[in-house]
């Protein structure tokens, strides 16, 4: 039986398809394009997000299989216990769940919740930034990523 690409997906499944994987890395990049700058505002130097993200963005393209993009997602996530201001810390962390969806489907619940600790004394921004996450994602995925665990 062929799956129906409008189907949401089991909320159980923490890995999902290749092509589940492969929607979700797309909604995660966009999400973490717009944090990057919060981190390289305080790393200008340290390009392990932008690596990260660029790893993800060739497995999308079938350039990098997945355990080649959890290496650039753990660096991030080093990248992100080396930072010490909040907005920073939250946005490699993004940027590192982000790549992470490739390995399993799973890390994109964390984008929201690491988006919303970037903006400390901020609620507006960071309102604005979450609205902004959840009207990009395709339909069938919302409730994986925001109810699903």
């Amino acid at each position: 039986m062929s799956e129906n690409v409008e189907t949401a997906p089991d909320d159980a499944d923490l890995k999902l398809s290749e092509a589940d994987r492969r929607e979700l890395v797309a909604w995660t990049l966009a999400c973490a394009e717009r944090m990057l700058p919060m981190f390289l505002a305080e790393h200008p130097d340290d390009a392990r997000p932008r690596a990260a993200l660029d790893a993800a963005y060739a497995f999308l393209r079938g350039e990098m299989d997945i355990d080649d993009v959890r290496n650039w997602a753990f660096a991030c996530h080093a990248a992100a216990r080396e930072a010490t201001d909040a907005a920073a810390v939250a946005a490699a962390r993004v940027c590192g769940q982000a790549a992470g969806v490739a390995h399993m489907a799973a890390h994109a619940r964390q984008v929201p919740r690491h988006t919303a600790k970037a903006f400390p004394g901020d609620r507006a921004r960071r309102d604005e930034e979450l609205a902004w996450q959840r009207a990009q994602i395709p339909a069938r995925f919302e409730h994986y990523v925001y109810d699903g665990d």
